[in-house]
């Protein structure tokens, strides 16, 4: 969609991407060379630059300027035709909104006739343009859904069955494409074909995803068995199209319309167990509790298969279970059980509560996992448990649900359960196991053999899948060289018998074959913590960049097990619980200087890659104060931010366990001055994604850890301050804050003095205290005008200028937003001049200027929407409706305070989701300004 012609051209498609702001030389060769120019990179797009200028021909000199260091794709809004596609699929977009379908399919046609090719196509494209491409690519998808849509609804349903054909075969689980084709098979009179359309998705979905077509998509296939399906186009936004959810606080309802599937995937070569899935399936059917869940726990020795055979046991029974499928780890036989609290919060969090601050009790958070699940069934498993205590405050509140509990101990003392001895496995099972990880055939031909070495492991499952492990990776192996080494007690190294010596008898075996690197790599594994981590981690704590024959060896051993692939694809790895306390134990004795070490490398290469996640990013108020030091690590940081496949927020969710483990290794090992800067740069992230408790956990590990000096203190104080203030605890904020300006005036550090004392402010402004705020954040703003420090200067001229709204001072606050305004433009900050215009359209309202106020709060939301920050845009469309009440505009009104409501739910902030509804039901009447947040 922009000319190429490959080298000719570099820098054309940074150009297009960032109109109608100037690239500069420096961005553009960023971009195209990705950290690795030439030397030759500024004459190239030079060069490009000419060459792009003579393609454009006489509008070459006007279209392409020079500007200031960089130049400037002058063609006007349309000019481009990425511009002019963009247009016209928001107009049709919009005539679809408004129910104007031929209007709508007409103008989403011309918009795709403009489609030529690949976004960039024949140019080397560089990150932002390859950014532009994808949104530009995502807008084609919507619309050309939104085109076959229309085209449906206008009675074309019979014309677009072929291309709706082509685009299932080519997107198979974009299921908006597939309810499409049921509901034009079902008018066009093809009942049955829409059947088996449905039947193919279901299908496709259980192979592929291990899941089932959504609630939406399953009404839809309800409806055409009923044969009541809507034939007309007033109707298809109820057939096609889900609705907005309501509240589960409100209504009791369960989890959201895409069901929650945690469950871990079973092996392959699962054997025997065949009367404890027949005890499971008698419990399931003879349970005839209403108000309780079925609750089965499954006790027995290390390396009994207790978690494989849970598993087993879920995926069994699953499909009485469609609400929701959930799985946690709760390391009960680490040497730190994961507490209640953490384990609500992941629960919480899986089921849609992500991105919003949760209860701060135990009791409170069970109580709103009650709710969310008190109508649905739910199947819940529930890995190594340590105490009953860990597993009560989890429980679904009703009979339709069940609970899979695995725990070394019985767990005798949680009411209702269930119980399962897991003992070894029978004679025959045992043997069944071996055959299917090594081969039936090479088993058949060895059978005695067989059966002595199933017998030397003690018919664990654990200690049979390591030897079979070893004869996999062996296939020239005959059994009985294996069975050979097994019943030598000096090759064997101890009796293989149930019960830890037993089991760390067989990791000796496993660990003969190793050299002395994979050794290493296995020992230091230990140190970590019972969650899965990515692969790189193996070659952060050996300091080895090339780690992955290190990590292939670990995998094949069975010392280190594939977890999962995570959701911004990495690969993911962790070590079962008795492995690593062994691994522990041989670290240990390499020496603490040698573990030190080895923490020190993973912490270091962690606190590098959030670093790269901020690289962009508007300024935040918690941004570190003082650098990370030698920006070097043991792993190539970008080399890993290159494989990861998702944004920030994405990458923090797949990464929240492991990051927070990272935290404690730091104080485990003592890395005070390294922990806190790490703590410091994961906090902006935290507080992007209000994920307030990981914020606060963090602070507090390394607030206890020896070593801090006064301006960790400072930085740590001020961290945990901040966000006490936002869960609420204004006292204990203010405590915490005073102690930061103690611990920063201590070290002389002048700046975070300053911004601990506007966080101060903050608390004063809460409690009324609006002469103390002010206060506060004039001398704060005094120490950032003195440094120079303009971002944070505009920040708080903002928070000067609440403050003086509060005190009804509007007039006298003018000046303070204009300034904040201007200096946020300056410096680029854009998050921040969407903030103030946001402040400005509230000043406007109390002034009595709606139409000001209006235009105020439009550009504010430009920016928000630009930026992708979806709560922001929600307190600015919040705002924005009874402004546009104020100008009789009450289909505008209504609009913005829908999507402002829509928003604030799928944010889980339910709290705003009700100011909207209640402003929505007063539109008749005097609506009343949403207060200053």
């Amino acid at each position: 969609m922009a000319p190429g012609d490959g080298q000719g051209t570099r820098g054309a498609g940074q150009l297009v991407a960032r109109a109608p702001r100037p690239a500069s030389v420096d961005e553009i060769i960023d971009d195209v060379w990705a950290g690795r120019a030439p030397k030759s990179a500024p004459t190239q797009v030079y060069g490009s630059v000419h060459k792009l200028r003579q393609f454009l021909r006489d509008d070459g000199d006007a279209a392409l300027q020079r500007s200031n260091d960089g130049y400037l794709l002058s063609v006007g809004p349309l000019g481009v035709d990425a511009d002019r596609f963009t247009s016209g699929v928001e107009a049709g977009l919009e005539l679809f909104r408004a129910g104007m379908l031929d209007g709508a399919r007409q103008t989403l046609d011309e918009a795709l006739a403009m489609w030529r090719g690949a976004p960039f196509d024949g140019s080397p494209p560089g990150g932002t343009a390859t950014a532009f491409a994808l949104r530009l690519e995502n807008l084609r998808a919507t619309a050309e859904q939104h085109r076959l849509e229309a085209r449906i609804e206008c009675g074309e349903h019979a014309d677009v069955i072929g291309e709706l054909h082509e685009q299932v075969d080519r997107h198979p689980f974009r299921e908006d494409l597939w309810r499409h084709l049921l509901v034009a098979l079902y008018r066009s009179g093809r009942e049955a074909e829409a059947l088996q359309e449905y039947g193919r998705l279901r299908a496709t979905l259980a192979e592929e995803l291990g899941t089932d077509p959504s609630t939406v998509t399953q009404a839809v296939y309800q409806q055409i068995l009923d044969r009541n399906l809507p034939p007309a186009a007033s109707a298809a936004a109820s057939v096609v199209t889900a609705p907005a959810p309501a509240s589960p606080r409100d209504t009791g309802a369960g989890p959201a319309a895409a069901p929650v599937r945690q469950l871990p995937p079973s092996v392959a070569d699962f054997a025997g167990r065949t009367q404890e899935v027949a005890d499971l399936e008698s419990f399931v059917r003879d349970h005839d509790s209403p108000d309780a869940p079925l609750v089965v726990v499954l006790s027995g020795a290390p390396g009994a298969g207790k978690s494989t055979l849970a598993v087993h046991l879920a995926r069994s029974i699953r499909e009485q279970h469609p609400d929701a499928q959930l799985y946690l780890d709760l390391a009960g036989t680490s040497p730190s059980p994961r507490d209640a609290d953490e384990l609500l919060a992941t629960m919480l969090h899986s089921l849609g509560r992500f991105g919003h601050p949760l209860p701060s009790s135990v009791d409170a958070r069970s109580a709103l996992l009650r709710s969310m699940l008190a109508d649905s069934s739910t199947l819940l498993v529930l890995d190594d448990a340590a105490t009953a205590a860990q597993v009560y405050p989890l429980l679904p509140p009703n009979g339709r649900s069940t609970v899979i509990v695995t725990s070394r101990s019985a767990l005798t003392d949680l009411p209702g359960a269930r119980h399962l001895h897991i003992d070894a496995l029978p004679p025959g099972d045992a043997e069944q196991l071996l055959a299917r990880i090594v081969g039936r055939e090479r088993v058949a031909q060895e059978p005695a053999e067989a059966r002595a070495i199933v017998r030397l492991c003690g018919y664990l499952p654990l200690s049979i899948r390591i030897v079979g492990g070893r004869l996999v990776g062996r296939p020239s192996w005959p059994l009985r060289q294996l069975r050979l080494r097994l019943s030598d007690e000096s090759r064997r190294l101890a009796e293989m018998r149930l019960g830890d010596l037993d089991l760390r008898a067989s990791l000796d075996l496993s660990l003969t074959s190793l050299d002395p690197d994979a050794l290493l790599g296995f020992d230091l594994f230990g140190l970590l913590g019972p969650q899965d981590v990515p692969g790189w981690v193996l070659g952060a704590l050996m300091g080895e960049p090339d780690h992955e024959r290190l990590l292939d060896l670990l995998v094949d051993a069975g010392l280190l097990q594939p977890a999962r692939q995570d959701d911004v694809g990495q690969a993911r790895y962790r070590m079962h619980d008795l492995v690593r306390a062994h691994a522990r134990e041989r670290a240990l004795d390499r020496g603490q200087e040698v573990c030190r070490a080895a923490a020190r490398r993973v912490v270091r290469t962690w606190e590098l890659l959030v670093r790269h996640q901020l690289e962009g990013r508007p300024p935040s108020l918690f941004d570190p104060l003082d650098g990370p030091g030698t920006q070097d690590g043991p792993v190539p940081v970008s080399r890993l931010a290159d494989q990861i496949d998702g944004d920030a927020a994405a990458w923090l969710a797949a990464e929240r366990q492991a990051l927070l483990a990272a935290v404690r290794l730091a104080r485990e090992w003592e890395l005070a001055g390294l922990g806190r800067h790490f703590v410091g740069a994961l906090t902006p992230l935290y507080d992007e994604q209000a994920l307030y408790d990981d914020w606060r956990a963090s602070h507090e590990v390394m607030l206890s850890c020896p070593g801090l000096d006064a301006t960790d203190y400072g930085e740590l104080l001020r961290g945990l301050g901040q966000v006490v203030l936002y869960t609420g605890d204004l006292e204990m904020a203010a405590r915490h804050l005073q102690d930061a300006i103690t611990a920063h005036e201590s070290a002389g550090q002048t700046k975070g003095a300053a911004l601990a004392l506007a966080g101060l402010g903050t608390v004063h402004r809460l409690h009324g205290r609006l002469a103390q705020a002010e206060e506060c954040a004039r001398t704060a703003l005094g120490v950032m005008v003195e440094t120079a420090d303009v971002p944070k200067e505009a920040l708080l001229r903002g928070s000067i200028g609440r403050v003086l709204v509060a005190q009804g001072r509007t007039a006298a606050a003018r000046p303070w937003y204009d300034t904040a305004l201007r200096l946020a433009r300056e410096v680029g900050d854009v998050h921040r001049e969407a903030v103030t215009l946001r402040d400005l359209g509230s000043l406007e309202r109390e002034s009595g200027r709606p139409r000001e106020a209006a235009a105020h709060l439009e550009r504010s939301l430009e920016l928000f929407r630009d930026l992708r920050d979806e709560r922001c845009t929600a307190m600015a469309l919040l705002q924005t409706g009874p402004v546009l009440a104020d100008l009789a505009d009450a289909a505008g009104a209504g609009s913005a305070l829908t999507e402002a409501a829509q928003l604030f739910h799928l944010a889980g902030l339910w709290d705003e989701e009700d100011r909207c509804r209640t402003l929505l039901s007063d539109l008749d009447g005097a609506l009343v300004a949403p207060p200053v947040a």
